[in-house]
């Protein structure tokens, strides 16, 4: 494992209505949803640091901080950055920030902990 903190990676993209708080069902309206989110920031953890874990790693998430500031309605294009800000043995810090053209939409910390796969999933099939 070389993971280092500076790692980023990006994600955009363009509210739909699988995204929304009505089709997830955490709300009723059609506006990006707290869960797809947070799943979008998740998903851009692991690109960053994807390439630069050792065969049979992965990593897993232990704990998110989350504020949803601004609701993103459908067609609206998001970008969701992340940064490794931290590395303490297996842990890794992260913080993200979602933006549309006009305003923050969303910020946060994530961390994951980096794990063998094979173990990992024997245990958790128990």
């Amino acid at each position: 494992m070389t993971l280092t903190p500076g790692l980023r990676a990006q994600l955009l993209i363009m509210v739909e209505m699988e995204d929304t708080a009505k089709r997830i069902g955490s709300g009723d309206v059609p506006v990006l949803a707290t869960p797809r989110l947070l799943a979008l920031a998740e998903a851009a953890t692991v690109r960053a640091v994807e390439r630069h874990l050792a065969p049979g790693e992965t990593s897993v998430g232990t704990r998110v901080e989350l504020e949803h500031l601004a609701a993103s309605p459908l067609g609206t294009h998001v970008q969701i950055g992340v940064e490794l800000t931290e590395v303490d043995g297996r842990r890794l810090v992260f913080a993200f920030e979602a933006h549309d053209k006009h305003t923050v939409v969303g910020k946060g910390t994530i961390e994951r902990i980096v794990v063998d796969r094979a173990t990992f999933l024997a245990r958790a099939t128990r």
